[in-house]
């Protein structure tokens, strides 16, 4: 490479410097370095400051041409690079030179990002959203062995001692963009697995979630528990309501246990089935429903209140059943629940 970069600078004095620095940072990922010993070497180079940011931590690593860090307050950088993981951008290299760039400033920063994500897979692959699918799915299956969750989980960062929480989620938004939305600060680890994206935590803050996004999210504790409790929460999502927490289910949660055909063969989930030919009548009763207040129903549909109380009796009328009374109203929740449970 050396005698190669010497016969193109005959040439090509920037091919030849290119080469040279494509071959140093092949050196740095070779001999293994570290983050600190990167961006130390990488100053040298460059004869200029230069520095490492990584998004999980926020904290940057800034290293002068004499090797030590610098005592001065940063200077706006004068070129960048994303370091990119797996296509996640997981942190920023840059360089801090005065006056006017060098030519070999952008190659120079392609190959120490390319280096620094080597040495983020090498040294601290927790500080990456995305996981491997394999691992994740170690964790949350409930067929694996405690030993093996437990290697699992220390290889994604987790102290396997301590409570994981999961959430099941179906998103148009990237699945570690979702999880840096919801989990600020703290570690979060993402893999899609077959048709739902999932997320572990140690906590997350759930009112967080994109608007697009549908999540489940299942209580601290076993993984695998978490799991089976945040596909379950999953399913009873709605537009209306996106985001749900298996704990608020509370008895709810036994309609996901229902055989289907026992819940088709019910009167009044059949009856819910039939009026679901019609959007608007299936809109009305979920209103009602939700609210359980003619009024508050009105409001939400931007309705005449006397105009909705005739609509709910009419559905009332179609179902067999009296939506005014408190057991009628309790009846029909239960059936749109576990009729839109079906159509899951």
């Amino acid at each position: 490479m050396e005698a190669l970069a010497v016969r193109l600078s005959g040439l090509d004095p920037y091919v030849g410097g290119a080469i040279r620095v494509v071959a140093f940072y092949d050196t740095m990922m070779r001999r293994r370095v570290d983050l600190p010993a990167l961006a130390r070497a990488s100053s040298g180079l460059a004869e200029c400051i230069a520095g490492l940011r990584l998004h999980g931590s926020g904290r940057a690593i800034r290293m002068g041409p004499d090797g030590r860090e610098p005592s001065g307050p940063p200077s706006p950088p004068s070129s960048s690079a994303p370091i990119t993981l797996d296509d996640e951008e997981i942190g920023t290299a840059w360089l801090e030179r005065p006056g006017p760039p060098n030519p070999l400033d952008e190659v120079l920063l392609d190959r120490l990002a390319i280096a620094a994500a080597a040495a983020v897979e090498r040294y601290d692959p927790s500080r990456t959203t995305m996981a491997d699918p394999a691992l994740v799915e170690l964790v949350i299956s409930p067929d694996t062995d405690e030993a093996a969750r437990a290697r699992a989980l220390r290889l994604l960062g987790f102290a396997a001692e301590l409570p994981v929480r999961v959430a099941a989620v179906r998103s148009p938004v990237p699945l570690d963009r979702v999880g840096a939305l919801v989990c600020p600060g703290h570690p979060v680890k993402a893999a899609p697995l077959a048709d739902v994206g999932v997320l572990l935590a140690m906590t997350l803050d759930a009112a967080r979630f994109p608007a697009e996004v549908r999540a489940g999210v299942g209580a601290a504790g076993s993984p695998d528990c978490s799991w089976r409790q945040a596909r379950t929460a999953l399913r009873f999502t709605t537009p209306r309501e996106p985001v749900v927490r298996y704990a608020d289910l509370g008895a709810l949660a036994l309609l996901a246990e229902l055989p289907p055909d026992t819940a088709r063969a019910n009167p009044d989930v059949a009856a819910v089935g039939r009026l679901a030919a019609s959007p608007e009548d299936l809109e009305t009763l979920d209103t009602y429903c939700a609210t359980g207040s003619l009024r508050r129903a009105a409001d939400l549909l931007h309705r005449h209140h006397s105009s909705v109380a005739r609509r709910i009796e009419q559905l009332g009328r179609t179902l067999g059943i009296d939506l005014s009374d408190p057991t009628g109203l309790t009846r029909a929740r239960l059936a749109l629940t576990a009729w839109r449970l079906l159509g899951e």
